[in-house]
């Protein structure tokens, strides 16, 4: 009987012990592993720095224009950049090969850059910038007056959507946040 006893315990530490081992795998399938299988990240085409930008005093809103209803109508165009920026420099410096990385490949050929939006939404989604009027933009995006280089993009490999898109509970917290509605016709058109 004793016997019995002994052997049905290690059974029974054999099997937390399994668990255990396959919580863990799991943790790390799931924390580790998937995310890297379902994210791929890309660079920007051009390491464009709003660091430099933003001490020269140049303003958000003189690159990124809204459509006339208050949505992102998009980034600044080649012949925006091409203003200030029309002549290769010849400046080995980070900064310099950039700037003429971006006249030999855009603004000579006149090709758009292919810029990769962080935060782009679902069509389905309608977001005005205008009815967040007063908010400073870091409420949302990040501060990227403060980088020189841009942050890594990662590409949802399903969606095609940036790891970066606001998520729904992201403004549902806020509009709670601020005694607006959650309803969805306020964001979903």
């Amino acid at each position: 009987m004793e016997e019995n006893r002994s052997n049905a315990a290690g059974g029974v530490g054999g099997m937390v012990l399994f668990a255990l081992i396959g919580f863990v795998g799991a943790l790390v399938v799931g924390w580790v592993i998937f995310p890297k299988m379902l994210y791929s990240e890309k660079t920007q085409p051009i390491r464009f720095s709003h660091t430099v930008h933003a001490q020269l005093g140049i303003e958000c809103e003189q690159c990124h224009h809204l459509g006339p209803d208050g949505r992102f109508a998009g980034l600044p165009t080649t012949e925006a950049c091409a203003e200030c920026h029309g002549d290769e420099t010849g400046d080995n410096s980070p900064n310099g090969k950039e700037i003429d990385k971006f006249v030999k490949d855009y603004a000579k050929t006149g090709a758009q850059v292919p810029w990769l939006v962080y935060q782009y939404q679902p069509d389905n989604v309608f977001f005005s910038h205008a009815a967040h009027k007063g908010f400073e933009c870091t409420k949302c995006h990040p501060d990227v007056a403060k980088m020189d280089n841009p942050p890594a993009y990662y590409e949802n490999r399903l969606s095609g959507y940036s790891k970066d898109t606001m998520k729904m509970w992201e403004c549902e917290r806020c509009h709670a946040a601020m005694g607006t509605s959650n309803a969805c016709y306020v964001c979903h058109k």
